[in-house]
């Protein structure tokens, strides 16, 4: 598998090349179908595979005021990618030239430079600056230059319809285990352990408060959060709570900060990454810090159980 880019190219006068198009954020569940759909299209073609992608999100070049918050960074959406086993990754700056494209621009584009002579299509997927355009005129501009035109197949499975927006509203509204479902992992945030306010420790949960995140990836609603817990090399069970914790009076900021099961190191600067199972329920002002106490606890009896089901199903 390689990886290639804007200055690269394929040579050989006799490769072929089977592509796909997209973002593929989240690497969700119609990512998948689509690139094994690609694969199974290559093999018939008896050429290589490679999916076309974009360093940065086409909206942000397009329309930046409605360019939406990742699901994953670029380097995360890479190793899925990648975990996927095509020949090649194309992996584009989506700028201002490559905005003006059009269609048939784009396709002479993979045909000359990375031998695409088959292009697999999402089956609700545009690109080309051209507007209304359909996938008849797809196939008919390919055929000019030289790339044929195929669809993919829509993903039709359990969790259907899938998207990338459907995930980030899903991711937005809290409902992380619906999110899961629908990529078939869960929800990633990945920074680093900062100083926080140092209150949890005195009431019986100490928390590792998590900073230093990409500032292009969205965040799940404020809330409490079942989560599994990468830190130190291992993997711990978890809840996190993001949000403004009311009923410590801390102010207006957004901390994002988990208690980690189980565990007392100290791991002030190191790494560490959250993968979120479950919603556990919305923050709220208590009226003391002993009922504060003994929801923590309730929490943490529930993410308990939350996370050995969530275990036992993986193994």
């Amino acid at each position: 598998m390689k990886i290639l880019g804007a200055s690269d190219f394929i040579e050989g006068s006799d490769m072929k090349v089977t592509a796909t198009i997209g973002m593929f954020d989240g690497m969700h569940r119609g990512h998948i179908t689509l690139i094994n759909a690609l694969k199974l299209e290559a093999e018939a073609r008896r050429s290589c595979s490679a999916v076309v992608t974009f360093r940065q999100h086409p909206q942000l070049v397009v329309n930046p005021e409605r360019s939406p918050k990742n699901i994953m960074t670029l380097e995360k959406k890479i190793e899925a990618i990648q975990a996927t086993a095509p020949d090649f990754i194309i992996l584009l700056d989506f700028d201002q030239e490559l905005a003006s494209l059009t269609a048939t621009q784009f396709m002479k584009l993979l045909h000359d430079r990375y031998k695409v002579s088959a292009l697999v299509m999402g089956y609700n997927h545009r690109f080309g600056h051209e507007p209304g355009t359909t996938f008849a005129h797809y196939v008919e501009q390919g055929s000019l230059v030289g790339v044929d035109v195929v669809k993919g197949p829509e993903y039709l499975g359990t969790y259907a319809p899938v998207s990338s927006s459907i995930v980030r509203q899903l991711i937005a509204g809290g409902r992380v285990e619906d999110a899961m479902n629908c990529m078939g992992h869960p929800f990633e945030l990945a920074g680093k352990v900062v100083h926080g306010f140092h209150n949890g420790r005195g009431i019986g949960f100490p928390t590792a408060n998590v900073g230093e995140l990409p500032p292009s990836i969205i965040l799940p609603h404020n809330g409490a959060y079942a989560v599994m817990v990468h830190v130190d090399g291992a993997w711990h069970k978890g809840m996190v709570n993001i949000g403004r914790r009311p009923t410590l009076d801390n102010g207006d900021n957004i901390t994002i900060e988990v208690n980690i099961f189980d565990f007392d190191s100290d791991i002030y600067g190191k790494p560490i990454t959250l993968h979120f199972v479950r919603f556990l329920r919305l923050e709220f002002k208590l009226g003391s810090i002993e009922q504060l106490r003994e929801q923590l606890q309730r929490d943490k009896e529930l993410s308990q159980k939350i996370l050995d089901n969530y275990l036992s199903s993986k193994s």
